[in-house]
């Protein structure tokens, strides 16, 4: 009987290891498509730029003004067409402010070099598998504002 015992406790402790491992697999997974999915937006934000000489303005449709892709909102609606085949939704993150966001500034905006032009910031917020920043962030920051600091992965580019 002790043995029985000794052998199902081992079999429970076994099953528990494996699914606490299969749950950092799924988030890794999730980590992972959310960082695809921003290189799809960056490439198809470089697209309209380059046909349109702009990046598109934000429509302020969650947290703040910024555009917002998540469980509730879709990301970058009607943004891009033609540059992206279906805008992203992070359908883990729930509420206005979480998710993918956008926003386009004004050149000058936050300290950033005027001479540069307008400039958008994109970033992720509530990646699952580490604090902020995420290891693979880029980073943006002007001498007003980090947004690095706000965002657990986010990049941005100017228009000049």
């Amino acid at each position: 009987m002790i043995e029985l015992l000794v052998v199902i406790s081992i079999i429970g402790l076994l099953s528990t290891l494996a699914m606490v491992a299969l749950k950092n697999a799924r988030m890794k997974s999730r980590d992972a498509k959310r960082m695809a999915e921003m290189k799809q937006v960056q490439t198809a934000l470089d697209l309209y730029y380059d046909a349109n000489n702009s990046y598109p303005i934000s429509d302020y449709d969650g947290c703040g003004g910024w555009d917002v892709g998540n469980k509730d909102y879709q990301f970058m609606t009607n943004k891009l067409p033609g540059f992206l085949s279906s805008p992203p939704r992070d359908s883990t993150a729930t509420g206005n402010c979480a998710g993918y966001f956008y926003y386009r500034y004004n050149a000058g905006d936050y300290g950033c070099d005027i001479n540069r032009g307008n400039y958008y910031v994109l970033g992720v917020l509530n990646m699952e598998t580490s604090g902020m920043p995420h290891p693979s962030s880029p980073g943006w920051q002007c001498s007003g504002r980090n947004w690095q600091a706000e965002l657990e992965w986010v990049t941005g580019r100017f228009e000049r």
